[in-house]
């Protein structure tokens, strides 16, 4: 079976930056499992899975454009560090959930000057060519309930 619009597809990646740094992997895990057509990978990978099959290894570059977006440095700012209420202690690579005029946004801490915290809201991959190594390792047709969702089910059936 070739994946195509409501398969369930599984998959081995190991995803690398332009310099070849590995950033994610499943390698020691299970494979990555998504159903096929409802955006749950990104874009530009959805669409190089499109026809492949069981075995089929295979690399896959994708665009900022058609990853995690271009870099827009307007989700760079300063804010008081009043902002954090609670957090005692803010160090740069922490991550926290805020509100943005488009509704949640998730910001990293890039640095802390003082009273300042300087956040970013861009994906930490923003602007950024994906580079991944894929092995398809199942693909099947969903079944109604997962079509239903719009997701995958467990081994066994419903985990919400």
């Amino acid at each position: 079976m070739q994946i195509a619009a409501n398969a369930v597809a599984a998959f081995h990646y190991t995803l690398t930056d332009d310099q070849g740094k590995v950033v994610d992997s499943s390698e020691g895990r299970e494979p990555l499992t998504y159903l096929h057509g409802t955006g749950q990978i990104v874009p530009g990978l959805e669409k190089q899975m499109e026809g492949r099959t069981v075995g089929d290894k295979f690399n896959a570059d994708v665009s900022p454009e058609e990853g995690y977006g271009i870099h827009h440095d307007e989700l760079i700012q300063e804010v008081p560090k009043e902002a954090f209420q609670g957090v005692e202690d803010i160090q740069p690579g922490m991550q926290f959930q805020g509100r943005g005029p488009q509704g949640e946004i998730n910001v990293t801490v890039t640095k802390v000057e003082g009273n300042t915290i300087y956040i970013d809201g861009n994906h930490p991959l923003a602007g950024q060519t994906l580079h991944f190594a894929i092995e398809v390792t199942d693909v099947r047709a969903a079944t109604a309930e997962e079509l239903e969702h719009g997701h995958v089910h467990g081994t066994g059936g419903h985990h919400h």
